[in-house]
C-alpha cells in the first residue's frame, strides 16, 4: 500500500488532515526500516504494522498510537535504538513503541514465558491502555496470517490467545476484537469441531437473516407508530467460538441455543430503548427468564444493552438487543470507543477499570508463587467467564463465574471474610458452597468471634480468598 493509498484510508476513517500528515514520517520510517524482511508468507513484513496500524486507526485511537503501531517493530526487527525513534518521532510515540516491544521481548519458554508476558502486559495497561491496545491488534493481526506459521507455534499462540488475549479484550469490552481472536483460534485447536460446527451453523445463521428480514418492515412500523424512530435495525450472528462454548455448556442441545441469529435496534436515546421494549413485548410474547436490562445495570466491562426473546410468528423465537449508537459503539470497541484516554486519563481512574488496580495487587501478592500455580490462578481470577453480584447497596462486585459467597466476602474486604457466618442470596440464606448467579444481591452476615476454618478452603474460587483464609489460619496456628 502505497502513501497515498493510506492516507485516503486514514481519511475515510475520520482523522483530519494535519493528522494523517502527523503518521507519515512514521510511515516512510516503518517502510524504509523493513524493506529487506519478509513475512513467513513471502510478503513483504511492512504489510503487518500497516494493517496493525488501520486496525488501530479504525478504532479512532489518537495519531500518536496509528504511528506507534507503524513503528512497533522497527526496535526487535530491525535493532533501531530507542534514542532514534524519540528523536524522530517525540517521547510519546517513543513511550509507546518501547513498551510495546517490551511486552514482546520475552527470553522464556513455555509457562514462564506466559507469565512473564502477560506481566508486562498488565504493567503497560496500567501505564497507557493504548500499549495493550496496539497489542491486540498486533495480535489479531498475527492470528489472520497464522497458516504460515509451524504446527507447533499455531498450537501455542492460538491457546495463548484464548486464554489471554481474547478474555483481555473482552475485560477491556472490545467485544468484536475478542470474538474475533476466539474465532481465529479455534480451528487451530480443534479443527475437526470448528468445521463441524460451522457446517451447522451456517445453515440456521441464512434461515435466521432471511426470517428477521421479514420481519423487519412491521416492527419498524409499529415501532414509528409509537413514537421511536430507529436509527438503524441490523442483525447479529453469533460467533462460531461462542456457540461452541453454548453447546458445551448446554450438551450440545442446539435447541437450546436461541440466539444465533438475532436482531439489534439502534435507537436515538436510553427513553426510546425502553419504549422499543414495549412495542417489541406487545407484539409478542417475552419468554420468562429472558429479559435482562444492561442498561440500568452494566455488566463489569461497562456493556450496557436491552435484551429480550420473544415467542414470534411462524412458532420462531426471537431474541432482540436494544441499545443507543454509543452503547453499540461501546459494545464493539470497547474502552476505545470513547477514546478512554481522553476520559480517564493514562491510569484508567474509573471504576469500570479497577480490576487494573486489583491485578497490580494480585501480582505483588502472588510473587513467590510457582509460574504454574500463578498462570492458573490468574485465568481464574481475572479471566474466567465473569458474573457480577450486587451488594445490598446495589454496588456491583465482578467475579469468576463459579464463585461462592466466601469470594464475594473477601473481594469487599478481608475482615468480612474472616468474620463471616453466614450468607443470603436474593434474601434467602445459602450454604458457603452455593455458586453465586450474575445480577444476585448478595448479603455477608457477619460476627466478631468468628474465623475461617479449613473447610473453606475447598469452598472458593479464587486465589483472592484462598490466601487471605491461609493468612488467617497460619496466624491462629492452624496451618
Amino acid at each position: 500500500m502505497s502513501w497515498i493509498e493510506y492516507k485516503k484510508r486514514l481519511s475515510e476513517l475520520g482523522y483530519t488532515p494535519e493528522d494523517i500528515l502527523s503518521t507519515k514520517p512514521a510511515f516512510e520510517f516503518a517502510e524504509n526500516a523493513h524493506k529487506d524482511e519478509k513475512r513467513m508468507s513471502g510478503e513483504p513484513y511492512f504489510t503487518h504494522p500497516l494493517a496493525v496500524s488501520l486496525y488501530v486507526a479504525s478504532l479512532k485511537l489518537d495519531a500518536s498510537a496509528v504511528s506507534a503501531a507503524l513503528l512497533h517493530d522497527v526496535i526487535e526487527n530491525q535493532d533501531i535504538k530507542i534514542e532514534t525513534v524519540k528523536k524522530k518521532f517525540g517521547e510519546e510515540v517513543a513511550f509507546l513503541v518501547e513498551a510495546v516491544t517490551k511486552v514482546d521481548s520475552v527470553k522464556y519458554k513455555g509457562i514462564e514465558r506466559e507469565v512473564e508476558s502477560t506481566r508486562k502486559m498488565f504493567l503497560s495497561l496500567a501505564k497507557d491502555i493504548r500499549v495493550v491496545i496496539i497489542k491486540l491488534m498486533d495480535r489479531l493481526h498475527n492470528m489472520e496470517t497464522l497458516q504460515f506459521q509451524t504446527e507447533e507455534k499455531q498450537k501455542r499462540i492460538a491457546n495463548e490467545t484464548l486464554e489471554l488475549y481474547a478474555p483481555l479484550a473482552d475485560r477491556l469490552g472490545m467485544w468484536e476484537t475478542k470474538a474475533k481472536l476466539e474465532d481465529l483460534a479455534f480451528p487451530y485447536i480443534n479443527l475437526e469441531k470448528f468445521s463441524w460446527l460451522k457446517l451447522q451453523v451456517e445453515n440456521k445463521r441464512q434461515q435466521g437473516k432471511e426470517f428477521l428480514e421479514k420481519l423487519k418492515p412491521k416492527l419498524e412500523y409499529e415501532l414509528k407508530n409509537d413514537g421511536v424512530a430507529p436509527e438503524k435495525i441490523t442483525y447479529r450472528t453469533k460467533h462460531l467460538y461462542s456457540i461452541w462454548k453454548k453447546l458445551l455448556k448446554y450438551d450440545m442441545d442446539f435447541d437450546r441455543i436461541l440466539d444465533i441469529v438475532a436482531m439489534r435496534i439502534i435507537v436515538r436515546d436510553i427513553s426510546d430503548c425502553y419504549k422499543s421494549l414495549g412495542v417489541i413485548h406487545k407484539l409478542w410474547r417475552p419468554m420468562p427468564g429472558r429479559i435482562k436490562d444492561f442498561i440500568a445495570l452494566p455488566k463489569p466491562n461497562g456493556y450496557q444493552s436491552l435484551h429480550t426473546t420473544v415467542f414470534g410468528p411462524e412458532k420462531n423465537i426471537i431474541d432482540f438487543q436494544i441499545r443507543t449508537d454509543q452503547m453499540d459503539r461501546e459494545a464493539e470497541f470497547g474502552v476505545a470507543a470513547h477514546w478512554a484516554y481522553k476520559e480517564t486519563g493514562k491510569n484508567l481512574n474509573t471504576k469500570k477499570f479497577e480490576w487494573i488496580k486489583q491485578l497490580q495487587s494480585w501480582y505483588k501478592d502472588h510473587e513467590n508463587s510457582p509460574k504454574k500455580d500463578l498462570l492458573s490462578a490468574l485465568k481464574i481470577d481475572f479471566f474466567k467467564d465473569r458474573i457480577f453480584a450486587l451488594t445490598p447497596k446495589g454496588d456491583v462486585i465482578d467475579l469468576p463465574d463459579g464463585a461462592t459467597p466466601i469470594d464475594f466476602a473477601y473481594h469487599i474486604h478481608s475482615e468480612i471474610g474472616d468474620k463471616m457466618f453466614g450468607a443470603k442470596a436474593n434474601g434467602k440464606m445459602v450454604s458457603f458452597d452455593y455458586k453465586i448467579h450474575s445480577g444476585e444481591i448478595v448479603e455477608i452476615l457477619t460476627q466478631k468471634n468468628k474465623n475461617p476454618t479449613k473447610e473453606w478452603l475447598s469452598f472458593t474460587k479464587t486465589s483472592l480468598a484462598k490466601n487471605r483464609i491461609r493468612s488467617n489460619l497460619r496466624k491462629r496456628g492452624e496451618i
